[in-house]
């Protein structure tokens, strides 16, 4: 195919400090070149996630819990500023660095959004990821490694519905199940599960034949059980949480939480594990991939070591899982959790309806820059 025209300069969302959401700008960049081994991509759709609100505001403390931070898994602070966000990008090849075939050029791909620190396949200790330690999609253009491009072409799969099943979520999701032997015929309880990460959750135990137990609003009951949901147990009240749980399993504790929410809530999904310990096949298994309710839980030791509970901290996962992902994609056993498009210009606004989502929230909210909107946005775009 004959190679496209690539602008000197691009609009772009920059990220200028830490702060609220007046520390992102629209102006104008350089574009992008891309380097040995990677590809310029012209970026259609990029899906928001929490982690964005979270760099942007230094919410990741890892020993003092008001410090206003980012996360550093391999030593140094990444994240530095003026940095483009966005980490789940949806977009077409226009341009193919040295080593790079130029048979690429017109390739549809979804970003696998890690910066991985080596070559290993089963394995990420140092995670990070494109968006914090290296620009990312909240533009017009982006230039990522070639090999983590992954060419999606499935007609039936819109760019922004493609955005919306990006890895942040959902190879999140993958490895907490990993990391937690999710297995087939086991009671899985998803916590924040309206989520992207909660959404991904739900298709992912299906594949896998684990059954999954949502916890929400029972506004979006139906959804979630549409979706996958075994059952949809109540989180407005918590005191007789082990009540709920037995009266959807017929009585029996669940095998393993994925919980993104923490808090106080943790002490009640330890309790809906351990209280019956002779029927279990396994250990008690918690995978945590999020703080959403409190950064702090106090628990007693001897209630984790005594009941053998494993405990898992999830971030980011592995070049194998996220090949398998795009596998599922490509052969269409998970499908799209989109709630809505908003403009790349229209950030601002995107940011706060995160942050004030109410009881119609489901799925994920995706950015299309302006110049793409009449094709990859204007479809998808917020109904009032």
């Amino acid at each position: 195919m004959s190679k496209p025209t690539i602008p000197e300069t691009m609009k772009a969302m920059v990220l200028t400090g830490h702060g609220d959401v007046d520390k992102l700008v629209y102006q104008d960049m350089d574009t992008p070149k891309p380097e040995r081994g990677q590809v310029l991509v012209k970026v259609t759709a990029t899906a928001k996630n929490n982690t964005d609100r979270k760099a942007r505001e230094g919410l990741y403390p890892t020993r003092d819990k008001g410090d206003v931070t980012s996360f550093a898994m391999g030593g140094e602070p990444t994240l530095t500023f003026p940095r483009i966000q966005g980490a789940d990008v949806v977009g077409r090849v226009v341009a193919v660095g040295e080593g790079v075939d130029e048979s690429r050029l017109g390739e549809r791909s979804l970003l696998d959004f890690n910066i991985y620190a080596d070559d290993r396949r089963d394995i990420n200790l140092t995670p990070d990821y494109y968006g914090h330690g290296a620009d990312g999609g909240y533009a017009e253009y982006i230039a990522v490694p070639s090999d983590q491009f992954h060419h999606i072409p499935n007609p039936d799969l819109a760019d922004a519905e493609l955005a919306s099943m990006g890895m942040c979520s959902y190879q999140t999701a993958y490895h907490m199940m990993t990391s937690a032997r999710v297995k087939a015929g086991e009671r899985v309880l998803v916590t924040g599960a309206s989520g992207g990460v909660g959404t991904a959750l739900i298709q992912l135990c299906r594949i896998v034949g684990a059954v999954p137990y949502a916890l929400s609003q029972q506004s979006k009951a139906d959804e979630l059980k549409a979706l996958g949901a075994e059952a949809v147990l109540d989180r407005s009240d918590m005191s007789q949480f082990e009540e709920q749980v037995k009266a959807v399993t017929g009585g029996a504790p669940l095998d393993a939480v994925m919980d993104l929410a923490g808090g106080e809530m943790t002490n009640h999904f330890i309790d809906a594990m351990i209280f019956d310990m002779n029927s279990r096949q396994d250990y008690p298994r918690l995978s945590i991939a999020g703080a959403s309710a409190d950064n702090v839980t106090e628990i007693m030791w001897t209630r984790i070591y005594l009941y053998q509970v494993q405990i898992f901290g999830v971030s980011h996962g592995t070049r194998e899982e996220a090949a398998q992902l795009m596998d599922w994609i490509r052969g269409g056993q998970l499908q799209p959790v989109l709630h809505a498009a908003f403009k790349l210009s229209d950030l601002h606004d995107a940011e706060r309806y995160f942050v004030n989502r109410g009881s119609g929230y489901l799925g994920k909210i995706v950015i299309v820059p302006d110049s793409e909107w009449a094709e990859h946005g204007q479809p998808f775009a917020l109904a009032h």
